[in-house]
């Protein structure tokens, strides 16, 4: 499967010295349209308003799901080798149809289903009304017929009502209702931390309804260590671990921990004023690598439509397993624990999430997703990955996703927000996620 997805390294450079659609001086709308950019541009523009509106990792994850889904689902009719993911995905039924005897731009009913479905999971819906505004209005000036133009327009609209219908069904509304996490002082049980002692994440995710793996519980990874903080235990060298890491990290561990960052709300205070940094959610950052490998890769649109629904529905399913463990073990954060009994001045290089320790969030959702990754671009896929450039981070090479995600894991320890079970339980419990999408979510004929 995997060698009919890559292109050559050459080939793919050539073809972006070529330019886009927009250089090209053809004529025919349909080679026009057949171009992967669109949905890259779409992508990013839901990235940016999901950034803007600052969703917690878990709420962003879904977010990417269901309007890639929507954009695979509309645009496969033009692609005979692919199939639809109706009766693979938990009570996805069947997607209304084109009619068979007339015309679609299958790219324009891909894009509409994209960002029609994209707004539903918004709060600044305006943003995405003028990106839409403008995207439509290249369709229009590429020549796409009028009556082509509408019945595209129409049947991407179709799915995406499809598509926002389906996700009314996942307990995601219920969940909005449910009680708070309950703080307690019992010993070892997470606690809200500095700065802003925000209260606990979504404490109910696992009962979302997942994509693909059966329930939230499939994959429970084994217990964390026990709580002890007799000075002999696993537990306090564990803590140790964080404190002793924390206190002598070199240049390149600090600069893996801020370029896995992710925290999509970052709070500063200074004196009594206080203002936050927003930043790409986990799940974001590797929606940006899928661009990075369709673009290296000259990924058709297609293709990036397919790798855009994988990737983000591993994620999606990513974050429903970890955050189930999250809350069932509901482990103390190192800060806390730290501050208490070793050291009242110590502070984590990264800024504390407000959410239980175990398993590492990072670990897990980057595991998955670059299982995913492999899956369609191959095991050996070197990349550059710019995707932190936009905010003010370098870029960093990787040999492999499997290399990227490693690094995104090990780089919670150097954040000094993770003991190093949680990260090596994670990326156990992420690789066992990622297997079984990949195993079971067939994108191909």
């Amino acid at each position: 499967m995997k060698e009919v997805r890559i292109l050559p390294k050459l080939i793919s450079s050539i073809l972006l010295l070529a330019g886009f659609w927009s250089c090209q001086p053809s004529t025919d709308y349909k080679s026009k349209v057949a171009q992967a950019d669109f949905l890259h541009r779409s992508m990013k523009q839901l990235t940016d308003v999901i950034v803007h509106d600052i969703f917690s990792p878990p709420v962003a994850s879904r977010n990417y799901a269901y309007p890639s889904i929507a954009a695979y689902e509309a645009l496969l009719h033009d692609f005979p080798a692919y199939q639809s993911l109706v009766g693979q995905l938990h009570e996805l039924d069947a997607l209304p149809q084109p009619d068979p005897e007339k015309e679609y731009c299958f790219p324009l009913a891909s894009v509409t289903a994209f960002l029609t479905t994209a707004k539903h999971f918004i709060f600044s819906v305006d943003k995405m009304e003028a990106f839409e505004a403008d995207m439509y209005q290249e369709f229009k000036e590429m020549g796409v017929p009028k009556a082509v133009y509408n019945r595209s327009m129409e049947y991407g609209k179709t799915v995406a009502e499809h598509i926002i219908s389906w996700s009314d069904g996942d307990n995601y509304k219920q969940t909005r209702t449910f009680p708070k996490f309950t703080v307690t002082e019992d010993e070892g049980r997470w606690q809200p931390t500095p700065p802003g002692y925000m209260e606990g994440i979504e404490p109910h995710w696992n009962k979302i309804r997942p994509f693909v793996i059966d329930s939230a519980t499939q994959f429970v990874p084994i217990p964390p260590t026990p709580y002890d903080m007799d000075k002999n235990s696993t537990f306090y060298q564990e803590l140790m671990e964080v404190y002793d890491v924390g206190q002598k990290l070199d240049e390149e561990q600090e600069e893996i921990a801020q370029f896995w960052d992710c925290n999509p709300y970052v709070s500063h205070h200074r004196g009594h004023v206080m203002f936050a940094t927003k930043k790409i959610t986990p799940g974001g950052h590797w929606v940006g690598i899928v661009y990075i490998a369709c673009k290296e890769t000259g990924a058709d649109m297609m293709q990036t439509a397919e790798a855009y629904a994988r990737t983000s529905i591993a994620l999606a399913d990513a974050f429903i397993s970890c955050w189930d463990e999250k809350y069932r073990s509901s482990l103390i954060r190192p800060e806390t624990l730290i501050n208490q009994h070793i050291d009242e001045n110590w502070k984590p290089l990264l800024q504390t999430p407000p959410f239980p320790e175990y398993t590492s969030g990072h670990s897990v959702i980057s595991t998955a997703a670059a299982i995913t990754l492999s899956d369609m671009f191959g095991e050996n896929f070197a990349f550059i990955d710019s995707t932190e450039l936009e905010y003010g981070l370098p870029p960093r090479e990787f040999d492999s996703f499997l290399d990227a995600s490693s690094e995104a894991a090990i780089s919670r320890l150097y954040g000094g927000i993770h003991y190093m079970p949680a990260i090596n339980n994670g990326v156990a419990q992420g690789r066992e996620v990622g297997e079984y999408v990949v195993k079971n979510l067939k994108t191909r004929k």
